[in-house]
């Protein structure tokens, strides 16, 4: 592959770039100054509506899908490195771009799954970042790790899909601005093949059964960034059968299919989250004194920040290549590395986290710094889009059938 990126791809940098330092980050106390003024924590600052519509205006919109009809047409090779830029500010850069999940991957699915009338009612107006939406497969009752234990049942009644079943940790569902959800379910849970019993459909936010429960909270936080996770539970809610993306059955299908991109973009952002924290590590170096001398000249202090470039820059390559493998050989020939991205990215990030907290004492864990927000996003994607030890799994067996 070529390492050198490309001359739009070079373009769009600069003027994200630009972008962050002028809008971004000064937006960000901003955005928490405006949310402690609002009536409920979950709706949206003003300031994020005028970022978004900057960045319209600049043409940093939609940048994550590869199809030129719904989006700004660039591969995964270069979305990469916008996408890092982003996961500097993964709680505004994203959503400010209609970059952010779970609407990326409702986005794809709806793009590639769903019908005419789907693409025109849902599609496009979160193409315009008009509504948001959120993605409900985890269920609280099962080990959702592996998805056909998933108990949501979608049940055929005449000309209706009835929807029984409890989901939380349904990130985007306490936005109000969540107007759609896509909901996995079994519509065949005694079929043979437990990969086909699956399926998903299109629920709008006011059916009458749907209730956005409660707001989970990670590690002692409400994410208000895209709309918090949810616990929501659907009472028998009733939807057209029109209502089926792609076809009965085709709801594990359509799931690893969103899965694949959706890992390997929160590895770039993840990527762009390790360098703010190493940046944050060396400011507090230059600045701060102990013990005679400042925390720069202190060898555990200098291991900390060499090991974190070495390993964020290890972890570019493997993102980049595997980028580069989704575009050329496609996601299923490039399954082999987005699991090893998806294993080695979050763990190796927490970490370099966990040290920048470490570097920046009692100040690391407060609200004063990012720095306690972006490890507990982090360490939650060691379980989101499946867990670690999954991944492992597979990869093993996949080295190990090489030599029986």
């Amino acid at each position: 592959m070529d390492f050198a990126f490309d001359a739009r791809t070079e373009e769009l940098r600069g003027k994200l770039l630009a972008f962050m330092d002028e809008y971004v980050y000064p937006a960000e106390a901003v955005a928490e100054e405006q949310r402690a003024r609002l009536a409920s924590p979950w709706d949206t600052p003003a300031v994020v509506g005028e970022l978004k519509a900057e960045a319209r205006r600049q043409g940093l919109w939609n940048l994550f899908l590869p199809d030129a009809e719904y989006g700004a047409g660039l591969t995964n090779l270069q979305y990469a490195p916008l996408a890092e830029i982003t996961g500097r500010s993964p709680h505004l850069a994203p959503t400010a771009l209609n970059c952010a999940a779970p609407d990326t991957g409702n986005m794809e699915v709806l793009a590639q799954f769903g019908d005419e009338q789907q693409k025109k009612q849902w599609l496009e107006p979160l193409l315009a970042g008009e509504i948001r939406s959120a993605f409900a497969m985890t269920e609280p009752e099962v080990a959702s790790s592996d998805a056909t234990n998933i108990t949501t049942l979608i049940e055929r009644d005449g000309d209706e899909y009835v929807i029984t079943g409890r989901k939380w940790y349904i990130s985007g569902a306490m936005n109000p601005d969540c107007k759609i959800f896509i909901v996995m379910g079994k519509t065949d849970p005694d079929g043979p093949d437990i990969r086909r019993q699956q399926s998903m459909v299109l629920v709008p936010r006011d059916t009458p059964g749907l209730e956005v429960r409660r707001a989970m909270q990670v590690y002692g936080y409400e994410d208000h960034s895209h709309g918090g996770h949810a616990e929501v539970v659907f009472d028998h809610v009733r939807v057209p059968v029109s209502n089926l993306v792609g076809e009965e059955g085709g709801g594990f299908a359509i799931a690893q299919a969103r899965l694949g991109p959706g890992r390997i973009h929160h590895c770039m952002r993840l990527i762009g989250m390790a360098e703010r924290a190493i940046e944050l590590m060396c400011r507090r170096a230059v600045s701060r004194t102990a013990f005679g001398k400042p925390l720069a000249q202190q060898g555990v202090v200098q291991n900390w920040i060499a090991d974190a470039r070495v390993a964020v820059e290890q972890l570019r390559l493997l993102v980049l290549k595997t980028a580069w493998m989704m575009d050329t050989v496609g996601n299923r020939g490039a399954h082999t590395e987005i699991q090893a991205i998806k294993i080695a990215t979050p763990r190796t990030v927490v970490d370099i986290l966990d040290k920048a907290v470490q570097l920046h004492g009692a100040g690391g864990v407060s609200q004063d710094f990012p720095l306690a927000e972006l490890w507990a996003s982090a360490r939650t994607l060691k379980l989101a889009d499946g867990p670690d030890e999954v991944h492992q799994r597979s990869l093993a067996r996949r080295e190990i059938k090489k030599y029986v």
